[in-house]
């Protein structure tokens, strides 16, 4: 068994698959047509890390619970870790792209760390390859 999608309240659909796509390099792994559990139309997007991995599903605020909740699911703490072969390449990749870093880079026994902002304000730790 594998943990296959984490739900990230998004403002914009399009926005976020950008961000994704563009500034992290995911692939787009699914954009369709949906229906919500009251037969509103909505979107079913997916974005993954390249070559497979648990996915974050692309899910537009509804409602205003889920407005609030933009860019605070984890109220405040890194919620998310992302890991990558070439951590240098990706900051200066990010920082290119005006990714909001939160502190300096960091090296602890589990890789070089620093914290960032993604396109709704959540925060994540971008690693590099374990020691």
């Amino acid at each position: 068994m594998h943990l296959d999608l984490v739900t990230l309240i998004v403002a914009d659909y399009d926005r976020a698959i950008a961000f994704f796509t563009n500034v992290l390099g995911f692939e787009l792994a699914a954009d369709m047509p949906s229906t919500t559990n009251d037969g509103r139309p909505k979107r079913w997007v997916e974005v993954r890390p390249p070559g497979g991995g648990t996915g974050l599903l692309l899910a537009q605020a509804d409602g205003d619970t889920q407005v609030a909740a933009v860019g605070e699911q984890m109220a405040g703490r890194v919620g998310f870790f992302l890991r990558v072969d070439d951590f240098e390449a990706t900051r200066q990749r990010m920082v290119a792209a005006d990714v909001e870093f939160v502190g300096d880079v960091r090296h602890e026994p589990y890789g070089s760390v620093v914290v960032f902002r993604d396109c709704e304000g959540n925060k994540w730790d971008l690693l590099g390859p374990l020691p």
